[in-house]
């Protein structure tokens, strides 16, 4: 029985192993505020998922329920950057981070898939 078991186990054990996906924010968590109100924020995504397709991520900044396109930074394959709007009258604010992306499936075009990272977050000083 144990004999039948192990090729699904096998199976199992490397797919989990090839799925990790990791989110790391790379924006500071303090910033002086500006004239603009205008903050970047930047993050990287890894994964040893070998079926994700890079070309289909599409990553957003979420803040208050409000998304925040962002673009890759220039020379990198990994990183992404925008800028999220931040109130004259705000001094602490709360984001997070969303990927959407296709995956190869078997016997499919295509899957879509997400990832959001944990919640971060950002204190504006006053100079």
């Amino acid at each position: 029985m144990f004999k039948k078991l192990m090729p699904i186990l096998a199976l199992a054990l490397v797919m989990t192993g090839c799925t990790s996906t990791s989110i790391t924010n790379l924006t500071a968590k303090q910033t002086f505020r500006n004239a603009n109100g205008l903050y970047p924020v930047e993050v990287a995504l890894s994964s040893r998922q070998q079926t994700l397709r890079w070309p289909t991520i599409k990553a957003n900044a979420v803040m208050d329920n409000e998304f925040y396109a962002m673009r890759m930074t220039s020379l990198m394959t990994n990183r992404w950057e925008t800028l999220i709007p931040v109130p004259a009258d705000k001094n602490i604010v709360y984001f997070r981070f969303k990927f959407d992306y296709t995956y190869d499936a078997f016997a499919s075009p295509g899957k879509m898939d997400s990832v959001l990272s944990p919640i971060y977050r950002l204190q504006i000083l006053d100079k």
